[in-house]
């Protein structure tokens, strides 16, 4: 039996994305703080969301950050370099997802 693509539901692709994740993420929270430089050196304060092992996510109210751009981060839970991975934004805030690439 094949599946029509007008059979196919938002949730069912939205879990079909999270089956290709790598990494299990585990709801975190507590403040985040990421730091950059771009005209001049700026911090952005956030709430994280979640974590996994390569990565972070957290809830901000910027629109600064680009996605391949690098930042210094700490949480409660890590410090290091991460790169902006992707943006979105969700009910009047700002998600964005980061890779770590140094601790």
């Amino acid at each position: 039996m094949s599946v029509r693509p007008q059979d196919v539901t938002a949730r069912e692709l939205a879990q079909a994305r999270l089956e290709k994740r790598r990494e299990q993420r585990r709801k975190a929270s507590g403040s985040v703080s990421v730091r950059f430089r771009d005209s001049r050196e700026r911090e952005i304060e956030g709430r994280l969301i979640d974590v996994s092992p390569s990565g972070f996510r957290m809830a901000h109210a910027e629109t600064s950050l680009a996605a391949g751009q690098v930042v210094e981060f700490s949480h409660g839970q890590s410090t290091g370099q991460a790169r902006v991975m992707w943006n979105r934004i969700v009910a009047g805030s700002v998600e964005t997802g980061f890779l770590v690439i140094g601790r």
